[in-house]
């Protein structure tokens, strides 16, 4: 399995928020206007993880790394 093929096809805002180094708060509102690309499900809003990268000029293995660190963090 390749590492983007380990990538989810979205992420919350929550996890852009945390590789972006930006509070919840702001990066919801990044989205609504359209600075950082979101979708709507439903009531859920998720960030495209492809799309993020592409605006970030990362790709999927520095992305893998940064989405584990991440998690990794204590809450």
């Amino acid at each position: 399995m390749t590492t983007t093929q380990a990538l989810p096809p979205t992420i919350t805002v929550e996890q852009a928020g945390g590789l972006l180094g930006l509070p919840v708060r702001t990066t919801y509102r990044a989205a609504a206007r359209g600075e950082i690309p979101a979708i709507r499900v439903g009531r859920r809003l998720l960030v495209p993880t492809m799309r993020l990268l592409d605006l970030l000029g990362l790709d999927a293995d520095d992305a893998a790394l940064l989405l584990l660190a991440d998690e990794a963090q204590p809450a």
